[in-house]
């Protein structure tokens, strides 16, 4: 019928009526599944993207086993709950909603933004409210590193996926921008951020090559502890321990120390009987906030660290020790990473 011409009135009132009824309740399905698809987020809303990791299946204090389990994850979710800095932290960068759960304490300053000002805090990096995460409904659950053994707990909540290093620091921070990336649609863009980071990493690598000999150290309370590279080992204390090494190419003073979550304790005296070029000092007591310590630099403030090259030459340099210690990995805390190293080497 073309509605534009008057309507002919030889049809029945009685089929008119039916007409006119099967129109408004035409009308108001379309209405109704115009509201639903909007409330489930519109246009794209029901697709996932698979996400495979390897998840610790061992206790505590056993050797690690591994399993590998594969997520179907709902994209652009506006309900998350992330455990993990690194991952919150790539995560606001690329433009996700702000999270509606993380353990709040633990968030940097300069990640805050991207944790919702009515956000619930979710737990510690090691423990996990499952009575507020759960009543918060979340999308998507996601854990690294220290919260990697909440997963179980977790999964039974929501989708919950792994995102602990697999691999070197780039790879790592490679594979968890592009998963993410896809998450929130914005793939260009999380590969473009990789190779900025990528470029800016070699541009430091550049600088690296012409230092003579370098010590990554971490100071905990009054005490001193020497960092070695990874050698390829890649379990998270050595990644974290070996990044101004393994990543940004300074050559260790020596090969003769021990991997340990915190690093091999050391004398002062060991300073000054390696005596590296370069001293680099990640202040553990800056980073936990522990109460009754004194800063890195206090520590350090001693005639035996005095008569080093690197401190007669003003070659200590002071990380960041959220970025470094907390983070140490995520889009931004890869920028902050890179700035200490070239103020310092520059």
């Amino acid at each position: 019928m073309n509605w534009s011409e008057p309507m002919k009135l030889i049809r029945p009132l009685a089929a008119l009526s039916v007409v006119a009824a099967s129109a408004l309740v035409l009308a108001g399905c379309a209405s109704n599944a115009d509201e639903a698809e909007a409330a489930v987020g519109g246009e794209g809303a029901g697709e996932t993207v698979s996400f495979s990791f390897q998840n610790n299946t061992a206790g505590e204090d056993e050797d690690p086993v591994y399993e590998d389990v594969t997520v179907e994850v709902p994209k652009n979710p506006e309900n998350v709950v992330i455990f993990d800095m690194a991952s919150l932290d790539t995560w606001g960068t690329l433009g996700g909603a702000p999270v509606v759960g993380a353990p709040l304490d633990s968030v940097p300053d300069y990640l805050s933004d991207f944790v919702a000002d009515d956000a619930i805090n979710a737990g510690t990096l090691f423990e996990a409210d499952l009575l507020e995460i759960e009543a918060a409904q979340p999308e998507l659950i996601i854990v690294a590193g220290r919260s990697a053994t909440l997963y179980d707990a977790l999964s039974d909540i929501a989708p919950t996926v792994n995102l602990s290093s697999e691999g070197s620091f780039q790879e790592t921070l490679e594979r968890n921008t592009a998963f993410l990336g896809e998450v929130l649609g914005v793939e260009d863009e999380a590969a473009d951020a990789v190779a900025d980071i990528e470029a800016q990493i070699d541009e430091v690598t550049e600088l690296t090559a012409d230092i003579d000999s370098g010590l990554s150290v971490m100071v905990s309370g009054d005490s001193l502890s020497a960092l070695k590279p990874s050698e390829g080992d890649y379990s998270g204390r050595n990644l974290r321990g070996g990044l101004v090494y393994d990543v940004f190419g300074v050559a260790p003073v020596t090969d003769d120390i021990e991997g340990a979550t915190h690093g091999e304790p050391v004398s002062f005296e060991f300073l000054k009987e390696y005596d590296p070029e370069y001293l680099f000092v990640t202040d553990r007591n800056a980073a936990t906030g522990e109460e009754g310590t004194q800063s890195a630099e206090v520590v350090l403030d001693n005639e035996i660290v005095h008569s080093t090259r690197a401190s007669q030459d003003d070659h200590i340099i002071y990380l960041d020790p959220v970025a470094w210690y907390v983070v140490f990995g995520g889009l931004e805390t890869a920028q902050i990473m890179i700035d200490d190293m070239k103020a310092g080497v520059a």
